[in-house]
């Protein structure tokens, strides 16, 4: 038995030193400086993925602010001066975006291929989203969502002068109810069979939304869900209320999924339930967070609750909107909901602390990049990555990076402020939570509107405490880092209760 296992130790041996001189990538001559690891595969995954902002640093000091690392048996080109990045899109016809993220979609939600030239669609998708999350669309959107909020936030019955009580609750888990079950409503409509059914209903989907977004990371990775029974059993649960005989009870469905039911006509029922559930992730896995540091940063900083509150009431009252429990829901359009910087101030500086998205191109041919820094040879297949956490934490960029300032988007003069400057330039790019040019998120518009609306009704309808006045800033989920906002490791709790109105 001993000489066996012997025998297994000196293959092993054998393989890992063949692997380290025949499988490791050599940089060739113009190459940006690389790190391949000692782990077959993974390479420098395990260390990116416990620390990425720490890692991308670690090498920036190393290589300076271009350098390749093999992550997933993946060549990975980061390129991390902020003054670069829009270098980087120049070269927009070297790249292919769609690749990563239609295949990591496939991955994680089961689906075929919805890339247009696999011909499983009729239409271009990320064309049908613009149109559906975008312009005039959006309008009808956004008021869907602010009739929702509503719904979900107002109380059944109105409250008697004496009896507000205060509630205490995890603020993150109250954001995920909330805007879970909102956000739901505004998308694929409600059901039919009654309140109670529907609310029942709701919540069993939040259970196995939770569930499955728990196993999201290891998804886009390249784990197989099957090893996870939890979180497949989830997803298909998930699907399987997205199926169309489903959303045909259901009233006042989305605009978007009416669309994408036509774009998907190729696909089967079953097919297009896990679209549809893409659709659902999106919407949901970073407004939520962003929706918690929102609200958080708001409560905790009584300077930003001051201006905030102070901005809601003067746009109410521009609006000739009373907040009232009796009188009928509250109602802002989308032009007035634009016109409010300090709310957008304070959701900008939430996402810019607490974003970690990994812009993504995969190159299409070999190709030479111009960069500020120099040129770099690239390879076909590589990938070309920006991370901007490391510009939004930069303190040339942002003095005091690490303090949330609520006004730190705004000017002088109180309005939207975009300047930004690194070594003495100014920036074309110095906030980016969702991503850039042809692979942002299309539906950021309509996310930045749900925090906003969210934030309005909280202040109005709401009296708001910290559970524990002093409590720290709670640390980041690095587990997420590279799929957008990062949510708390822990929850915060906080107490609420309906004013007196």
């Amino acid at each position: 038995m001993t000489s066996i296992f012997l025998i297994w130790g000196i293959v092993v041996a054998v393989c890992c030193c063949l692997w380290l001189v025949l499988g490791m990538r050599r940089r060739k001559m113009g190459e940006p400086p690389l790190e391949n690891g000692l782990i077959p595969y993974l390479g420098c995954a395990l260390q990116f993925g416990a620390n990425p902002l720490e890692f991308l640093r670690a090498n920036q000091r190393k290589h300076g602010h271009v350098f390749t690392c093999k992550l997933m048996g993946n060549y990975v080109h980061f390129i991390t001066n902020p003054l670069s990045y829009h270098k980087v899109l120049y070269h927009g016809k070297y790249f292919d975006w769609k690749k990563f993220h239609f295949t990591a979609s496939a991955k994680a939600f089961g689906h075929r291929s919805i890339d247009p030239s696999d011909r499983n669609t009729t239409d271009n998708i990320s064309k049908t989203l613009i149109k559906t999350l975008q312009g005039d669309a959006l309008n009808s959107l956004t008021e869907a969502m602010l009739e929702n909020l509503q719904l979900v936030l107002r109380p059944q019955v109105v409250p008697k002068p004496k009896t507000p009580a205060w509630m205490s609750e995890g603020m993150y888990a109250f954001c995920y109810r909330v805007m879970f079950e909102a956000g739901y409503f505004t998308l694929f409509g409600k059901d039919l069979t009654g309140q109670d059914a529907q609310k029942a209903l709701i919540l069993n989907h939040l259970d196995h939304f939770k569930q499955f977004d728990k196993i999201f990371p290891a998804l886009v990775a390249g784990f197989p869900i099957h090893v996870f029974k939890t979180g497949h059993y989830a997803r298909e649960k998930l699907a399987e209320g997205l199926r169309l005989q489903k959303l045909r009870k259901r009233d006042h469905i989305s605009e978007l999924v009416r669309f994408l039911n036509d774009a998907l006509s190729a696909l089967d029922d079953a097919e297009k339930a896990k679209s549809f559930l893409a659709v659902l992730w999106a919407s949901q896995a970073n407004t939520i967070p962003a929706t918690f540091w929102s609200l958080f940063q708001v409560i905790r900083n009584p300077e930003a609750m001051k201006a905030a509150t102070e901005e809601v009431n003067k746009m109410l009252e521009n609006a000739g909107q009373k907040i009232s429990f009796e009188d009928n829901p509250i109602y802002l359009n989308r032009i007035q909901l634009d016109d409010m910087p300090v709310l957008d101030s304070i959701i900008k500086e939430s996402l810019r602390l607490s974003s970690a998205s990994l812009n993504i191109r995969t190159a299409k041919e070999d190709f030479t990049l111009h960069l500020q820094d120099g040129s770099y040879n690239i390879r076909k297949d590589d990938i070309i990555a920006l991370y901007p956490q490391l510009m939004h934490l930069d303190p040339e960029i942002y003095p005091d990076p690490l303090t949330f300032k609520y006004d730190r988007y705004l000017d002088e003069n109180g309005k939207t402020k975009t300047t930004f400057y690194s070594n003495g330039l100014k920036l074309k790019y110095y906030y980016m939570p969702f991503g850039s040019e042809a692979a942002i998120c299309p539906g950021r518009l309509f996310a930045v509107q749900e925090i906003k609306q969210f934030l309005i009704l909280m202040l109005s309808y709401f009296e708001l405490e910290l559970v524990e006045s002093c409590v720290q800033c709670p640390p980041l989920d690095q587990s997420r880092a590279g799929l957008g906002i990062l949510p708390p490791l822990n929850d915060i709790e906080f107490r609420y209760k309906f004013k007196h109105l």
